[in-house]
Order: structure tokens, then sequence, then C-alpha cells
């Protein structure tokens, strides 16, 4: 919920410091005294659009931060978690600040935070119904999410959609398939070809570094020779040879060890160097008549090299050439056994359809369940709400397709397949008649404004108890009543906010009066200069303002009896 409010340089406002209570608060003022300009400001600071506009003339920026209280919200902390936010026990700060030139910048518990996740916390934390989201209610696709709403399908809704990304991944898979059938087919010679040319190659992974490596040994075998030759008699063959000259100097540091021990570890440094000496004398001996000259296998390289180089400069490096070879031979194969992969595929696809439909079936079920719990609790809530003789109606509504090409994706159930949607098999509108005798038609054809307030406030009523969204904001939800009938709503609004802390703009007295905290919003002119106030109003400055709603400015000792009376409706 929400605890405290402060905006600064926002509009008309210079600076405006609230307190808001659980339960229902009210925000009252004359027309045109910037009620709404209060709550524009909540809704920007929770990540709607700004612009430099909102920024009071001569201001470098607009500032609107929010303390929110999120006890017992999971929600909130899961997603502060998710996004590395610090955590400030029961408490949620949340800024925004607008600068003249019209960029904005938001933090979540002082740390920086994109308008998105800005966005996106909000939509965690308030619901908001506008005069304009009331007309949401008039579109038949928003009846479907409140019925599923109202009927806690979350969980099953999830295990439909997974099936139907399913279903319409493998249908798209086919697809492609089929595509790529007519591709290959036409295709298939050349591929062939380029498969055979390098098949007959057989290149392998560094062939070629080792070639080159041989190559250059044969090559260059009458240099090897010679040099291998030279290096041995060096070390070991020729008179005074490396090795004698060691070994001379070994017996004269013997010599010397045997007089000072300190000469033992030289001899024998000089006796590892001597086989070492040694082994290398060998390896040059051996390795020297191991040398040959073949010219057949030189020719061979050569021809080797050169059949690489080939591939190399058609298909790319030798890790290229191999890549494609193994993506050919899929091709191929695949060609040769398009008509199995395609029967395949298209069995994997109708079981999943079959599937698809065993899970749309128990949700069109639960939706039928549900929608007849909407319709009595909607026409017994619009009783309460001064529509007695209301008719509510949850139509649901399924397509059959003559075949499985005739739909995207399509559902099978008890052998039919219907249209499948990314929600289910079911379309829903509510239909409703306000008067005795009328049959129920759409929504949108024949409620009036005050209906549909009513509606709406009848269904939030029922979804107030599975409702994960602990604030409620209702901009004029008196829009088209009075009287009698604004006493109920405003009856049912009080009743509404033991679950919800409710905000609430209005204008009737009838649901002013109920009110836990009341807000009045005035306009002044200062140096020429309009100017928006709010502040919290005490007890007795709230049956005040309610005596102002019911009798204008003049107010009576009897307009202040019927506000007390008013508030004691409940």
């Amino acid at each position: 919920m929400l605890q405290q409010l402060s905006i600064r340089n926002f509009a008309l406002i210079d600076a405006v410091d609230l307190s808001f209570r659980p339960g229902l608060n009210i925000i009252t003022g004359e027309t045109g005294a910037g009620k709404s300009i209060i709550v524009d400001a909540l809704l920007i600071l929770l990540g709607e659009r700004s612009s430099a506009d909102e920024v009071q003339h001569g201001a470098a920026k607009a500032v609107v931060e929010g303390i929110f209280s999120i006890q017992g919200n999971t929600s909130v902390s899961s997603f502060l978690d998710e996004h590395s936010f610090d955590q400030r026990g029961t408490e949620l700060i949340i800024r925004r600040e607008i600068s003249a030139r019209g960029t904005s910048r938001s933090f979540v518990n002082d740390s920086p935070a994109t308008i998105p996740i800005a966005r996106a916390l909000g939509d965690l934390l308030v619901d908001f119904h506008g005069q304009h989201d009331h007309q949401s209610l008039l579109r038949a696709e928003q009846h479907l999410v409140l019925l599923d709403n109202v009927g806690g399908l979350t969980a099953i809704g999830r295990e439909y959609r997974r099936a139907f990304d399913k279903l319409r991944s493998l249908s798209r898979e086919l697809t492609g398939l089929l595509e790529r059938e007519h591709v290959l087919r036409e295709q298939e010679e050349f591929r062939r070809f380029q498969f055979n040319e390098i098949e007959q190659v057989q290149p392998a992974l560094h062939e070629e570094e080792e070639l080159e490596e041989e190559l250059s040994i044969i090559e260059n075998s009458e240099f090897l020779f010679e040099t291998s030759t030279q290096l041995y008699q060096t070390l070991y063959e020729e008179e005074n040879s490396l090795r004698d000259q060691l070994v001379k100097a070994r017996n004269v540091l013997d010599k010397l060890a045997a007089v000072d021990k300190s000469f033992n570890e030289y001899r024998s440094e000089c006796q590892s160097a001597i086989v070492i000496v040694e082994e290398i004398a060998r390896h040059a001996q051996s390795y020297n008549s191991g040398i040959e000259f073949n010219s057949e296998r030189l020719e061979e390289i050569r021809e080797r090299l050169g059949a690489l180089a080939r591939l190399r400069k058609k298909y790319g490096t030798i890790e290229e050439v191999l890549r494609q070879r193994d993506e050919l031979m899929k091709e191929l194969q695949l060609t040769e056994n398009f008509e199995q992969e395609i029967v395949k595929l298209r069995t994997v696809i109708a079981d999943q359809r079959r599937a698809l439909g065993k899970l749309a079936k128990r949700l069109s079920a639960k939706r039928r369940s549900t929608g007849q719990e909407i319709e009595k609790s909607v026409v017994s809530s619009l009783s309460r709400l001064g529509i007695a003789h209301a008719q509510f109606r949850v139509a649901i509504h399924q397509y059959r397709v003559a075949s499985a090409e005739a739909a995207d994706v399509s559902a099978e159930i008890d052998g039919e397949l219907y249209h499948a949607y990314p929600t289910g098999i079911d379309k829903a509108e509510f239909f409703i008649s306000t008067n005795p005798g009328e049959e129920p038609k759409p929504l949108a054809k024949t409620a009036s404004g005050g209906e549909i307030s009513r509606v709406m406030l009848a269904l939030k009523t029922i979804l107030a108890q599975s409702d994960r969204l602990p604030m409620l904001i209702f901009d004029e939800i008196d829009t088209g009543i009075s009287g009698r009938i604004a006493q109920k709503v405003g009856i049912a609004m009080k009743k509404l906010s033991s679950y919800h802390q409710i905000i609430a703009i209005t204008h009737l007295p009838q649901i002013a009066a109920l009110a836990d905290s009341h807000i009045a919003v005035e306009k002044h002119e200062i140096k020429k200069r309009s100017v928006i106030s709010a502040r919290v109003l005490t007890d007795d400055e709230r049956f005040r303002e309610v005596a102002k709603l019911l009798s204008g400015e003049e107010v009576t000792e009897a307009s202040l009896q019927s506000a007390r009376e008013l508030a004691s409706a409940l």
C-alpha cells in the first residue's frame, strides 16, 4: 500500500506531501482544482510516460517520490531480488525525476532503475481504473482476461500456453520442412555433386600442416643429410670431438674432487653433459641413416596439397569444408527420407494436438463454471448497487475447423478440431440486460456510463479476495450515478477497501463521506500564477468538505448533520 506521496514542481504543484491510510482514501475538489494531477503524478512515478510539460515553469526538474509498504507482497520482494535492488524490510521507495528538457530518471530504493523496470514494478503495486479504463470493459477481448482472473486460472492457463507454443513450433517446423523439401529436391543434383567432390578428396583436419612439414623435409633432404652428419662428427666421431673433450674434463674433476669434495657436484654435472652429448649424437646418426629422397612421395604430397587447396578455394577453410560436407550429407539423407520425416512429424503434431485439446477442454470447463459464478455474483452485486432486475451472461464460444490445414494451430477434442489461440479455444463476451423483459445484449451496446461503472465495481468486488494487487485507483468511478445509487456504490467501495487500499477521486458526498482518509485539493492564485495545494483533512474538516459537496460553499448545520449521517451509512 502507498504510505506517503511527495510531489515537487510538478505541473501546477509547488510542493505537496500526502499521507495515505489502509482502506478508502478519497480525493475531492472542485472541477479543475487539479485532483487528477495528483493521480497523474502517482502514475508517472510508477512508469507512465512523462514529458517536459509536467515540469513547472522555471524549475530545473519535477520530482515525485512514493513510500510503499510491501509487507506480505512476495511478488514485489521477488522482483526486487531478481533485479538486484536493495531490500529495506517492508518499505519500498520509488522516485521519478523529470528534467525541464523532458528526460527522466527512476530510482528504486535509491538505486537507478529503467523506466520499463519502474513500470513493471508499478504493475505489481497498483491497478488503475480511470474513465478510459472503464471503457476497456466494453472490449470483448478483455472479458476472457477478467474471467480467468476471477476463476484463478493462471496455472492451467500457463500449462495450456506451453502446450500451445510447442504445437505452434511443431507446425512451423512442418511448414519449414515442406518448403525445404521443394528447395532441396530442386538442388539435390548440385548438392550431391558438391558432396561427392569433397568425399573424393576426403580431407582431414590439420592434414595440410602435416603434409607441408613432410614436404619441407623431403625437399631439404640433401641439406639435412649433410648437416646431421656434421653434427654427429662434431659431437662424437672426429678426433677431439666434444664428447672426448668432456671426458677429459670429467677426469680432471675426478682428481680435484679426490682432494676437495666441493668439486663432486661439478663432476656430476660434467658427467650429465657427456650423457646429453651422446644422446644428441645418437639421434643425429639415427636421423641421418633414415634420410632418403623419395621423388614419388614428393609428387604425391604436392598433388594432395593441390587437391586440398582447390577445395579451400571453393569452400573455405578445411574446417568449413568438413562442416559443409556434414551438412550436405544430412540434407541428402533428408531428401532421400523426406516422406518418413514428414510422416513422423505429422504423428508428433497429431499427438500434441490431442494433448492441447485435453488442456483446452479442462480450461473451457473451468471457464464455464466460473462464468456461472460470475453471472450470479454480478447480478447480486448490481442489485445491491441499484440495478434490481439485471441479467448478466458470460457467453463462451468455440469455433470448429474443417481440417488441421484450415487453421494455424488447432486443438483436437473428441475427434473434432477447434481453432486454438494462445489463451485457449474460447472466445468470451459479457452480455447484460438492465431492464425487465429485455434479452441480454453485448455489454458494449447496452450499458450506460453509470452502469459500466457499477459493472466494473461488481467485477472488482468479485476479484477482491483473490486479486494480487494491493492498491486500486479509481478516477471518477461515480460517472453517471447520483443520489441513492451513489450511496450504494460508496458502500460497495468501502467493503472492497477491506481487501485493498483504494484511492478514489469523486464528486459525490455519498462516497466521500465513507472515507478512511480524505484529501482536499484546491487551486489558488499566487502572484498571478495558479498553484495547486492538497492536504489530508481532520475529521471535522472532512465533515465540512462533505457538507460542501452537499450544499455548496455555504455550509449549514443541516448539511453538516447530513454529512455525519452519510458517514454512518454502513
